[in-house]
């Protein structure tokens, strides 16, 4: 059938969709869902997801067909030039999905499959999200997790560096606010002469991802050839990982495990090694933490999770040590990307009232990556790593890697708000995920400087009256409504 193009100023975000009239869809035997093949005479043919049936809406009429600009994009036809539609069969990757929702194992070949489709956008997000569903349900094997992984890998760019050279990389599985250690760890490494790719992501529930946070001090989208270059230069960068093509399919996956909230353990494992084996990591140090309101709830799951990572490792050929640390309140005082970048900052710069368990735990965990590594001799690492932090080579670290990148200054939000407590006690806990979600009601990580500065963690005595923490705002509406939640929430708890 031959209908007439009409170009749409509407966008998917992702994948091509066209639409059509019910009467031509009825008459051409379509439904909402088919695929089809567009074709011009000047075109080569292209598939197209979805065909939506939309009866009367407007958007198009009887003999046409309404291409969204994604669709358009990939014609590239004019208004009136006639597109000959065909029907188009489903790929060979939905029967692996098929498979999986059955509850069967996939194999290499069929992960590499389901990618390949995901990348080119040749899946619906109805078939997407049943794929992501049925493997948070069912789980993966770690044969799978490698298979997913190498598959991720293998279907975007890659660094490659010589065979024999140690690239060093750091990973936290998340669920801590604040805990910024990589923009401390990155330079402290990088300061040994050693080179560290850092590729980060951007908040997904949190108020601030390690990418958003170093966005307030300088531009974090590199493209792939200035990443290099960065490298190869002084050693290091920081950078947001979609940016760079690198496992381009983790981000359509995100985009879809986001508003249904999935987080599925063989997904996370695939993305967090995906993303090092792409950059060239050899040597990867993972931090678990692990506690009341942390991601992983226990230390028996940390250690199982822990021991997978190892050995998935084994199967791609990379080094990994998994560490478990302490998940149950924030690390650090500043929630959201401004007041995150700040304690970094003060970390860095040895200023007396940096935050201890940041600068601490920042040490340790660059320690940890100088021994594993085998730059620190005899088990040194942390030792090597304070002297460097507390000399000022991290900080001048830093600045290179920024001025490098291309530094911004950052703002300061326009309202704040103390939130006093309301009897005496000593601090005995504070949720972490009410806590985030605080930050978030303030404009975090959206706002770079909104967010919670936090002034009591746990074990701090607590006269009533007294600050717990102050919201920053760019809106007073915001601040009276994270007044509202404050109550209704309760993070803190006292003994």
């Amino acid at each position: 059938m031959n209908l007439k193009a009409k170009p749409l100023k509407i966008t998917t975000g992702g994948i091509p969709i066209t639409i059509i009239t019910a009467e031509d869809a009825i008459h051409h035997d379509l439904h909402p869902g088919d695929r089809v093949f567009l074709e011009t005479k000047t075109s080569k043919a292209v598939t197209i997801l979805d065909v939506v049936d939309v009866g009367q809406t407007g958007l198009t009429k009887k003999g046409y067909i309404g291409l969204f600009k994604e669709a358009k994009n990939l014609l590239d036809c004019k208004k009136g030039e006639l597109i000959h539609v065909t029907p188009a069969r489903k790929p060979e990757s939905v029967e692996f999905i098929k498979k999986k929702v059955r509850g069967k194992a996939l194999n290499e070949k069929e992960y590499y499959s389901i990618v390949k489709d995901i990348v080119n956008n040749e899946l619906s997000e109805i078939e997407l999200t049943y794929f992501l569903s049925t493997v948070d349900m069912n789980g993966m094997t770690e044969k799978e997790i490698a298979y997913m992984t190498k598959a991720l890998v293998n279907t975007g760019e890659r660094i490659i560096f010589p065979k024999s050279e140690i690239i060093a990389d750091k990973h936290c599985i998340g669920g801590v606010p604040n805990n910024r250690t990589t923009m401390i760890v990155i330079p402290i490494i990088a300061a040994t002469g050693l080179r560290i790719p850092k590729t980060s992501s951007r908040a997904i529930t949190s108020p601030a991802g390690t990418a958003d946070t170093m966005e307030t001090l300088c531009n974090v989208n590199l493209s792939l050839t200035q990443m290099k270059n960065q490298i190869n230069s002084i050693g290091a960068c920081i950078a947001w990982g979609g940016s760079l093509n690198l496992a381009p399919a983790d981000d359509k996956i995100i985009r879809v495990e986001k508003p249904l909230s999935i987080d599925a353990q063989g997904l996370m494992m695939s993305s967090v090694l995906a993303k090092k084996l792409s950059a060239g990591s050899t040597h990867v140090l993972i931090d678990i933490p692990y506690g009341r309101g942390a991601k992983v709830d226990n230390k028996k799951k940390a250690e199982l999770l822990k021991k997978k990572f190892e050995r998935i490792g084994k199967l791609l050929g990379m080094k990994i040590k998994a560490i478990l640390t302490d998940g149950r309140q924030t690390i650090g005082r500043g929630i959201g990307p401004v007041l995150e970048a700040k304690d970094v900052l003060s970390v860095l710069k040895n200023e007396e009232n940096a935050p201890v368990d940041l600068k601490e735990k920042s040490i340790m965990m660059a320690g940890e990556l100088l021994n594993f590594t085998k730059v620190a001799k005899n088990g040194e690492g942390e030792s090597l790593a304070r002297e460097i932090l507390e000399s000022g080579l991290a900080y001048e670290k830093m600045m290179q890697i920024v001025n490098s990148q291309g530094p911004k200054k950052f703002k300061n939000a326009l309202f704040k708000q103390e939130i006093k407590a309301k009897k005496s006690g000593v601090v005995k806990y504070i949720d972490n995920k009410k806590i985030s979600k605080l930050a978030r009601i303030a404009g975090a990580p959206i706002t770079h400087e909104a967010g919670l500065y936090l002034y009591k963690k746990v074990g701090d005595k607590v006269k009533k009256g007294d600050c717990l923490y102050v919201a920053y705002a760019n809106s007073k509406d915001k601040l009276v409504n994270l007044l509202k939640y404050d109550n209704k929430l309760k993070p803190y708890e006292f003994k």
